[in-house]
């Protein structure tokens, strides 16, 4: 490096450092100047020093500022009441175990236990002994729950004692994310300073932000972290899962404000009672708190539906009158590229997890040497709970919030409340827009000219419909282009040598790939739904005539598909008619339908001038969660019982439910190879396992849980979709067959697939392989049969006494 451009760093670091070092403020700011459209979208990290042999003073000088404390990194002026203190974590430890409801349940407990010990005793007892007895059991057993709730807490309660652990972290966390995302960590200023005057009017009441990111990688809790501590904020407590309690990292997690809990914490009342109250002890001081609503990263990209425990804690709280209020903060992360793309696709495949480890990940200098683009946060308007929640209730009329399903209500629409938000603000990425394009042209590949035509297209008709595309600086859209091809040159092929005429590129992954196209779904579900459903005319061919469908027609067609994949797609509100109509408006308008004005609906002449690309740019955005849909309800077959054990009126055949999706997937690979499934990403385990909870809740299967050996569940059709047999073979016909034609009637026409009376031999065939493989017992029904048989035996030999 020259030596001017050294000498131009250093001063501009040391400016930074007398400006932060001489100038303390109480209030940390941000410099924002609205007339200037180029300081509203920030790159925190611009000015930071990547790598030592780069920029050796910088680097020097960087570590120096951070040893120091200077400015920012110290840490020492932040907006929310006060952590990082000696002590901290005991006092709120001390106000979790002393809490009336921890002490109510540990003397439940306690005397549940002393009257089941003194019952399996000796039964020649006066009262007066039984109740000593009891007494002197209940004393024991509440000192060792009040130990085992301390080890609970021990455990799981985060230590935010010594502000060296934290400036140590963001000193360790900044070196990684300005190598790892060379292009920088990006905000949109006005945004933040809207959450600094709420954080503010908030400190002074004692009050909490409940931030509710979404959930793509491991580090998205650091990001937010880091961005709170760079612009002085109070760092969240963040729920985690005890997965990520790892030796040492999870200790420094810890004191950075980490909490890990159980998945399920149903069969232990104690642990659930110290988690509730720890969450509404740090709601109750004005403590920031994180927590994802969809409950674990997606693996597919998009939003996933919300996950409601914590949620429910925090609203059951604010009824309860445990704190005043607390604000939403909802906030969208958006990544060119993420660590875990790989490991997700061969989740989602069937593969076995792999053991997770955060520390070896952001360590891995392998990674530390990539170079993956920005990362993007945008935050959601921040809006009180308390006003939600007296809002929804002059909606919906006087609520008895007493009432589990009526509060259930309110739970489920704050859920979707936060995930709509996060959508509205979410940053659609380079990477999206090409992965996108990729995944929804017809053929091989493209050149370069066509997609930087129709990223262009995609920029403009996402920025029209008022979602936000990552701010490119004044790069053009070729240049955008080509620095995503080169950050994902393991997904996106190019093709280019004398021969050819020009670049051309393709997905070397599409499955993979599919994950970065999925984070634009969300902008056009309705309109690909339009779509989709004009498709079982549309793919008839014949005359334009022949290719329209009737409007009542129409939305029956919708309302079918949007009611089939409502838990997979967040639809905007306003219900499946209102969307309707405002969905073909669009179309229309955008000319790619037109309605006629006896109510006939079809492709306008512009689209098929135009080789329908538009139209079937929306299409492609959809049929791979049509397929799975359609593989669910085709692998249900599977549950009649096999040929041999067959009879008339034999019901349903039980299988385990782990098992049975693990077949599914088969199934659905052996399908994709022979070409009756289109999409390797159909048999993807996330949206499969949606699909088939799809199924239970309309009435077409059942899952029954049990405890033993393990906790495992079971599934089984209900009688009315048992599939039929004509003299022992498996026919194509009844309510279940009816549903997979149905479902079959969107999906995009193959080779194979031509003639359905061929594709149902072919299912049905290789539904008959699965039938006789679920006739099997898993190792856990043979465990829950010997325990019913001896139940059976013990009941038998009771009644006989």
């Amino acid at each position: 490096m020259n030596n001017s451009k050294t000498e131009e760093r250093l001063r501009a670091l040391m400016e930074d450092y007398h400006k932060s070092g001489s100038s303390p403020s109480n209030v940390p700011n941000l410099s924002l100047d609205f007339d200037d459209p180029e300081h509203e979208h920030r790159n925190l990290t611009e000015k930071e020093p990547r790598r030592m042999r780069e920029d050796p003073v910088a680097f020097m000088l960087n570590i120096g500022l951070h040893y120091q404390g200077t400015g920012w990194r110290g840490y020492q002026q932040y907006i929310g009441n006060k952590i990082f203190y000696p002590g901290f974590s005991d006092r709120m430890k001390s106000l979790v175990l002393n809490s009336r409801k921890v002490e109510q349940v540990i003397q439940e407990l306690a005397d549940r236990q002393a009257q089941e010990l003194v019952a399996v005793q000796k039964k020649n007892m006066t009262e007066e002994e039984r109740a000593k007895r009891i007494m002197k059991q209940r004393k024991r057993s509440q000192k060792e729950l009040e130990a085992v709730a301390k080890g609970i807490a021990e455990k799981c309660i985060s230590t935010m004692d010594d502000i060296r652990a934290v400036r140590f972290f963001a000193f360790a966390l900044n070196n990684v994310l300005v190598r790892l995302y060379h292009q920088g960590v990006h905000i949109k200023e006005s945004q933040w300073v809207e959450l600094k005057r709420v954080a503010l009017m908030a400190q002074q009441k004692k009050q909490s932000l409940i931030l509710v990111p979404s959930h793509k990688s491991h580090i998205d809790y650091l990001v937010v972290s880091y961005i709170f501590f760079r612009l002085g904020l109070q760092i969240p407590h963040i729920v985690a899962g005890e997965n990520l309690d790892l030796p040492l990292v999870g200790r420094l997690l810890k004191s950075c404000g980490a909490f890990f809990i159980k998945r399920e914490w149903g069969g232990n009342p104690l642990y659930k009672t110290i988690m509730e109250e720890y969450i509404t002890t740090l709601l109750s001081e004005g403590m920031n708190f994180e927590c994802f609503v969809e409950g674990t990263r997606s693996r597919l990209g998009k939003l996933l539906t919300p996950k409601l425990g914590v949620i429910k804690i925090i609203l059951d709280a604010i009824v309860d009158d445990r704190f005043s209020d607390c604000h939403i903060v909802p906030m969208s992360l958006g990544y060119d590229k993420i660590i875990e793309t790989y490991s997700y696709a061969n989740e989602l495949l069937g593969n076995p997890k792999e053991k997770e480890s955060l520390w070896g990940l952001i360590t891995n200098t392998r990674v530390l040497q990539l170079k993956w683009g920005r990362v993007d946060v945008r935050l959601g308007k921040p809006f009180s709970l308390r006003n939600w929640l007296e809002e929804q209730i002059k909606l919906r009329g006087p609520m008895d919030l007493t009432q589990t399903t009526q509060k259930s209500v309110l739970l489920k629409s704050l859920g979707y409340r936060i995930l709509s938000d996060i959508n509205s603000v979410a940053v659609v990425m380079p990477s999206a827009l090409l992965g996108t394009v990729l995944l929804t042209l017809r053929g091989r590949g493209v050149g370069r000219s066509e997609l930087v035509r129709r990223v262009d297209w995609l920029i403009k008709v996402i920025n029209a419909k008022g979602g936000q595309v990552a701010e490119f600086h004044g790069m053009s859209t070729g240049v955008v282009v080509d620095r995503t091809v080169q950050i994902h040159k393991d997904l996106i092929g190019e093709q280019k040598g004398k021969d050819l005429l020009e670049p051309t590129f393709y997905g070397i992954n599409p499955f993979e790939l599919s994950y970065y196209r999925n984070q634009v779904i969300h902008m056009f579900v309705e309109e690909a739904i339009v779509c989709v459903a004009l498709y079982t005319v549309v793919k008839l061919g014949g005359s334009k005539v022949d290719q329209r469908m009737r409007y009542t027609d129409l939305l029956e067609e919708i309302s079918f598909l949007s009611s089939l994949l409502k838990l997979d797609m967040i639809y905007k509100p306003g219900g499946a008619e209102n969307n309707m109509r405002r969905t073909v408006r669009w179309l229309a308008d955008n000319h790619v339908i037109e309605v006629s004005d006896d109510g006939w609906v079809g492709l306008s002449d512009a689209e098929r001038e135009w080789g329908r690309e538009n139209y079937d740019f929306l299409c492609f955005l959809i049929w791979p969660f049509v397929e799975s849909y359609w593989l669910a309800a085709v692998s249900l077959f599977s549950l009649v019982q096999s040929r041999r054990a067959y009879s008339p009126n034999s019901g349903s055949a039980k299988a385990e439910m782990k098992l049975f999706a693990n077949r599914a997937q088969a199934l659905g690979k052996t399908l994709y190879y022979q070409g009756d499934l289109s999409y390797l990403e159909a048999v993807n385990k996330e949206t499969l396992n949606t699909a088939f909870t799809r199924y239970q809740e309309q009435g077409i299967m059942l899952l029954a849980r049990h405890n033993t050996p393990k906790s495992w569940s079971e599934i089984f059709l209900t009688e009315a979709y048992v599939p039929e047999r004509k003299d022992g073979i498996l026919v194509p016909q009844g309510p279940l067959w009816d549903l997979v034609e149905h479902i079959g009637r969107f999906r995009m026409e193959g080779k194979n697939r031509r003639d359905s009376a061929t594709v149902s031999t072919r299912v049905l065939r290789l539904a008959e392989i699965l039938a006789e493989e679920n006739a099997v017992p898993s190792a856990n029904q043979k465990a829950l049969l010997k325990k019913l048989t001896q139940e059976s035996k013990q009941q038998a030999s009771s009644s006989k006494l």
